[in-house]
């Protein structure tokens, strides 16, 4: 099971796909794109040789179909085998004849971007399907070089089969308003849990003192012992407002993260969680306050709610820099089924982390293990 935050404006990359899709894709799509080559460069040069009889024109409005027709089989080859996120193509209905039509087929760039990547794609395909059958035998190719080849398939499927560049400008500002949107909801909702939190823990205490000293006061020359009982009972109220307080702060910025940096502030978290935690974070350069701030609290969030609900008896903490972000990997061995859900823990996750533009990634079969990913841009 592989629950992602469902959002389609979000900016397209490739994730790191599986070995066993990966090595299908290689194999399998072997056949696919021979097939495709050779029909279309046949078709291609039989069609523009001809057309000077007029004989040409329909086989080029053929492989016109043709082109697209493969183009489209790719797009859902790779989603379903190399988890790439490609949409449909947006194609603009055009009326009129078989010209007509035709001829805009001609001038969308949609299909020169099929065309391309078709003709591309073979010769690559020859070399993957001879690594995708080495991959079958040994094990280390398998694990560790497939997965990659995948990847860079898959992105170069969505740099000439995905949106163009200016739907990919659009997405990326839809999604920007979206998150800086959900990262409003998020500051909101915390103002008000600081507000609560602040109303009902040390605004008491402190009204308790306060009162506490006003009886004092009226007893001060009358009873002087009741007066002393009063004090103490106003000095202990007063160390737990002040307690709780700090707790309160503590949770709006730790001091230790900003003081010595997310590897001692998530270890400290991971020695407080009931569950073990091994940590590993290796951030260098140090990323920016308001991504550390992110991490932690996604960190935090997370070990509270594999010791509350996922009957984990140990988890892992892996942070690390990937060029301009900073990736957070939180594993448990629990039972999983985690989802992500309108309102819930996850969601909440997701909400924070879009602050700054970051996404939320949640893969949790049932059975287990749970991986919750996060990857945080270190730039706006």
């Amino acid at each position: 099971m592989i629950k992602d935050m469902p959002d389609d404006r979000a900016p397209l990359e490739q994730p790191r796909p599986g070995v066993v899709g990966t090595i299908v894709y290689m194999i399998s799509g072997f056949a696919l794109r021979l097939v495709s080559f050779v029909l279309i460069v046949v078709c291609l040069a039989v069609g523009v040789v001809t057309t000077v009889i007029w004989v040409g024109i329909p086989l080029l409005m053929i492989t016109t179909s043709m082109i697209r027709g493969f183009g489209d089989l790719e797009r859902r080859f790779a989603r379903a085998l190399l988890r790439t996120p490609l949409p449909p193509p947006k194609r603009a209905p055009v009326e009129g004849g078989i010209v007509r039509r035709w001829r805009y087929r001609i001038v969308d760039p949609t299909t020169w971007r099929d065309l391309g990547f078709v003709l591309l794609s073979f010769p690559i395909s020859v070399a993957e399907f001879a690594i995708g059958l080495a991959a079958i035998v040994l094990v280390p190719v398998a694990i560790w070089v497939a997965p990659w080849i995948g990847w860079m398939h898959g992105s170069l499927a969505i740099a000439l089969l995905g949106p163009d560049k200016a739907e990919r400008l659009a997405r990326k500002a839809q999604h920007l308003q979206a998150s800086r949107a959900r990262g409003v909801d998020a500051a909101e909702a915390e103002r008000r849990r600081i507000e609560r939190d602040l109303h009902d823990g040390a605004q008491q205490r402190l009204v308790s003192v306060a009162m506490t000293l006003g009886r004092a006061k009226n007893k001060l020359d009358a009873d002087p012992v009741a007066v002393r009982a009063l004090l103490e009972e106003a000095h202990a109220d007063a160390k737990l407002a002040v307690a709780e307080l700090r707790d309160l702060a503590r949770g709006i910025y730790p001091a230790v993260l900003g003081d010595r940096g997310l590897d001692a502030a998530l270890s400290a978290q991971a020695a407080k969680s009931p569950v073990p935690v091994d940590v590993s974070v290796d951030v260098d350069p140090r990323p920016p306050a308001a991504v550390e701030t992110t991490a932690y609290f996604i960190v935090g969030e997370t070990l509270t709610n594999i010791a509350k609900h996922s009957g984990a008896s140990e988890a892992g903490v892996k942070v690390w820099r990937s060029g301009e972000k900073v990736i957070v990997e939180i594993t448990d061995n629990g039972h999983g089924g985690a989802e992500v859900r309108p309102g819930g823990g996850l969601a909440g996750l997701a909400d924070r982390a879009a602050t700054i533009d970051g996404v939320i990634t949640v893969v949790s079969p049932a059975g287990g293990p749970t991986v919750i990913r996060a990857d945080l841009p270190c730039t706006w």
